[in-house]
């Protein structure tokens, strides 16, 4: 192949590169403006104050109440119960992967982490009605299993193969050289580990964290399936809850086109983008230092 081919070849390739990037970024950027295009029309009728403060979200109702902080706070309460669960879970198996495990040990493990993200939303939600539910309602003496709980126990699940993935990449990037110095010092493995490995890798567990946390914001199926769907604010873990994502599962495919209703669906889908936008941004913004990091 002569020079001149070979040039045509790398210039068309980057060309071609570029272009599949800002197709990408033209499509999400087309995606925020039909959302926020439909959420206008919703706005120029239930005024943004009621919407955001309103404790009730109830669009069947013949006045209509589009209140979204019964809708924010399930979000919200199910997504920190997850973080809960999988944080420290994730972390400490990501530290054991990159710290402790045998090599043929790790060599199985990480595998078999990364096949639960392979495992579809319905199956997990399945689980969460027939498995995870019945032992809540048990072990707590309540009626129903479907609430808050059982949500964060599903997506906790979900969460880890991302938060445990990222945390190992970044334990694994701190310098050898760190561990060799304090193991010199006098310090064990364990010692080594907690006060020094996991704080040189702050910035990456924080992008694991903020990862993983938008995986469960952004999960439907799951929480749709386990949690009970009512639309009040709850007071606690053991209280039915509806997510964002499930009101917008539950009502799209019945509410009547281009009424309050329908634009209302619109509305919270701009917040939930904005949540999800920020938490990636953050997760994104951690990640690139750990690279700086690795570099």
């Amino acid at each position: 192949m002569t020079l001149q081919k070979r040039e045509f070849i790398d210039s068309l390739a980057r060309q071609l590169f570029k272009a599949t990037g800002f197709i990408t970024i033209a499509l999400l950027g087309g995606i925020f403006m039909l959302l926020v295009y439909n959420s206008i029309a919703f706005f120029l009728e239930v005024k943004p104050l009621d919407f955001f403060t309103g404790s009730q979200w109830n669009p069947e109702n013949t006045n209509g109440h589009y209140g979204i902080a019964p809708l924010l706070v399930s979000t919200g309460l199910v997504a920190l119960g997850s973080m809960i669960i999988a944080v420290p879970l994730g972390i400490f198996t990501a530290a054991f992967l990159s710290e402790m495990a045998h090599p043929t040990l790790k060599l199985v493990l990480k595998p078999i982490i990364e096949m639960l993200a392979a495992i579809p939303s319905v199956a997990i939600g399945f689980l969460g009605i027939v498995l995870i539910g019945p032992s809540i309602a048990q072990i707590f003496g309540i009626q129903n299993g479907l609430n808050a709980l059982n949500g964060s126990i599903l997506l906790s699940v979900m969460a880890l193969p991302t938060i445990i993935t990222i945390s190992e990449d970044a334990i694994s990037a701190v310098p050898k050289s760190h561990r060799e110095a304090s193991l010199a010092l006098g310090a064990n493995k364990w010692e080594t580990l907690f006060l020094v490995t996991l704080p040189a890798a702050i910035p990456g567990l924080i992008a694991a964290v903020m990862l993983g946390l938008g995986r469960a914001l952004g999960e439907t199926m799951t929480v749709l399936m386990a949690t009970g769907n009512a639309s009040v604010l709850p007071k606690g873990f053991l209280d039915s809850v509806r997510t964002i994502t499930a009101t917008i599962a539950i009502e799209m495919g019945e509410v009547p086109y281009q009424t309050t209703h329908y634009f209302a669906l619109f509305a919270i889908a701009v917040v939930l983008f904005l949540i999800t936008l920020t938490i990636n941004l953050i997760g994104e913004y951690f990640a690139n230092r750990l690279r700086k990091f690795d570099a």
